[in-house]
């Protein structure tokens, strides 16, 4: 048992620099350890919360988890056929395959890692990567494409889908604008300093835009200190590692970002899962680490840092901060905060969820958001005590290699955060935040009454409906299309296997019309009971599982013929001119199934 006395929870700095003194002290006592003073810290729940704190996670019925599984153990079965088809030529092979001289290397492809791509997200793929032609506002124009080969290429038709309103893009705050007036500073400063910066932070790559960016972003945040990167990905990913190290333990929660769990991977330290905020299990990592310190030598860890969102992207919920500050506090640990969804999108003035919790600054050691969301512009941001600031403008891999945020782009997100602060004279920036979160509020109780399960907080602006089945992805997107409606569909492996969901992004520049046209789409109205919104029942789920039935009958059929097909060729030898012209067949028949 590593010796609570002795446990010390070292500075915020990478391992290397222990000399560095005094970063980011969260307690009053350097120790990791439990003392008797710590007792004053275990605050109750129910007295950590100054508002109603409500999120929503309804489990679907046994039986939709069950056909769930069920349709993706078909789509399996199916798969290993095709493939079996596609070994003896009986369908065209569309994927990558390695030369027949290279068989002998090591495999570059790996077949059952692609299994899935091949047989089940080639036949959805259309409803990604859609180019779209127009700035990403409320709504937005897309180019038509089209596939002869179920989704293995693409071509443009030359057509383009105007005023599609947008359920898929992170513009929060509408800033996301190409008004003229508002882009008449961006476009000044374009013409002053250009594109590019072509140089890192540390050699000639800092402006006095830069220096009046994170002067700014501290004010805002009410933080001592700030640094800028010029991409909001490497923001989480390169400085985690510079910041922890061997020696080190990362408390990450399950539904945390990919650029935080790359970020702690990169920094070599120990990592550990809490379930998604669940503050029970994360105690119990932290009460162990301390009891029993690192594996094998049982020596304190040198850091204990719990990495968390502000708004969780995929599940619409938001971070217990009340309740993960007094743990961090209790145990002396650690606290990394990304708020790249919820700076600007949460808050009464959009300050994210420190405001919206009203807690202070100084609650949280390290606080990290994007401007890629709420500002319409690109880039993220670490902000906290000068001392950590002053430590990542030396050691950050980003400010070392990385090249520096573009002035455009840096004036761009000045413009929209003094907008936001009232610096530039107008009501403008609070109108927006309050826009947002009523317009959050009644998009959400729409879906509520239409009978639909939702995931996350209800001031959540990330709004996932859940869909189950893997057959609805597919069909929920291109029908939503149809009628002018964007929206971003999302499945395994991204989410939990039974867990598929379309997720709906709202924005303050969204007008209620553009909701209720949303909300009223009929491909939303066929999966409830009736237009009037009643809930869900027996009918129209019965009718669902119906279509359902029938369309996994008849592909069932098609796919079963083929293989037929094909042991009639293995075995009894049938001429490969008559196969040939009965593959043609079966591939328009195919083709027709798919559309």
């Amino acid at each position: 048992m590593a010796n609570p006395s002795a446990v010390c929870n070292g500075h915020l700095h990478h391992h290397h620099h222990q000399k560095q003194n005094n970063v980011l002290k969260s307690g009053v006592c350097k120790k990791n350890g439990i003392t008797k003073g710590m007792k004053k810290n275990g605050v109750s729940n129910g007295t950590l919360y100054k508002k109603t704190f409500i999120e929503h996670f309804e489990q679907a019925p046994m039986y939709v988890a069950v056909l769930t599984f069920v349709g993706f153990g078909v789509g399996t079965i199916f798969g290993y056929l095709r493939d079996f088809m596609r070994a003896w030529g009986l369908e065209k092979r569309n994927i990558a395959e390695e030369r027949e001289q290279q068989k002998d290397f090591v495999p570059l492809y790996q077949d059952f890692e692609n299994f899935y791509t091949r047989n089940l997200y080639m036949r959805i793929r259309d409803n990604w990567n859609r180019p779209i032609c127009s700035v990403p506002g409320p709504q937005f124009d897309l180019m038509e494409r089209v596939t002869d080969d179920y989704n293995w290429t693409f071509r443009f038709t030359g057509r383009t889908i105007k005023n599609v309103i947008n359920m898929g893009s992170y513009n929060y705050l509408g800033f996301a604008e190409t008004e003229p007036n508002a882009l008449k500073t961006v476009t000044k400063e374009l013409q002053k300093y250009g594109t590019g910066i072509c140089s890192t932070r540390q050699e000639m790559g800092t402006l006095d835009k830069h220096v009046e960016l994170e002067k700014l972003v501290a004010k805002f945040l009410g933080v001592d200190d700030a640094m800028v990167f010029g991409m909001g990905f490497a923001t989480n990913s390169m400085n985690i590692p510079a910041l922890v190290g061997k020696g080190c333990l990362i408390l990450s929660d399950e539904l945390n970002h990919t650029s935080l769990v790359l970020g702690a991977r990169l920094s070599g330290a120990t990592i550990r899962i809490f379930k998604h905020n669940n503050m029970q299990s994360l105690e119990k990592l932290l009460r162990d680490a301390i009891i029993y310190g690192q594996p094998r030598s049982r020596r304190a860890w040198r850091k204990i840092i719990i990495l968390v969102e502000g708004i969780y992207s995929m599940e619409g919920s938001i971070v217990r901060l009340p309740e993960i500050v007094s743990l961090k506090k209790k145990y002396k640990a650690y606290l990394y905060l990304d708020e790249a969804h919820s700076i600007g999108a949460v808050g009464a003035t959009g300050r994210g969820v420190v405001e919206y919790f009203g807690m202070s600054p100084d609650d949280v050691d390290v606080l990290m958001g994007t401007f890629t969301k709420s500002f319409g512009a690109a880039g993220g941001y670490i902000a906290g005590k000068k001392d950590l600031v002053d430590f990542l403008r030396t050691h950050s891999h980003s400010a070392v290699y990385a090249t520096s945020m573009c002035p455009p782009v840096a004036e761009q997100i000045i413009r929209a955060m003094k907008c936001l602060m009232g610096l530039d004279g107008t009501t403008q920036g609070l109108q927006r935040v309050r826009q947002l979160g009523k317009n959050t509020r009644y998009f959400r109780r729409r879906l509520h009454e239409m009978g639909f399960i939702i995931y996350g907080n209800d001031d959540s602006p990330v709004v996932p409906l859940l869909l189950y089945m893997p057959g609805k992805i597919g069909a929920f997107a291109r029908r939503m299309l149809e009628k002018n409606i964007g929206v971003v569909v999302v499945g395994f492996p991204a989410t939990p296997i039974t867990e598929s969901r379309a997720r709906f992004c709202v924005s303050a520049a969204h007008t209620r019309e553009m909701l209720d046209t949303v909300s009223t789409a009929d491909v939303l109205l066929k999966l409830t009971s009736d237009a009037k919104g009643v809930g869900r029942s027996c009918v129209s789920v019965t009718l669902n599982l119906n279509n359902s039935f029938l369309f996994l009958f008849f592909w069932s059929c098609h796919l079963i013929f083929k293989g037929i097909l094909a042991l009639y060729i293995l075995f009894l030898k049938t001429d490969y001119g008559t196969v040939n012209l009965l593959c043609s067949s079966i591939s328009n028949s195919d083709q027709a199934c798919h559309n």
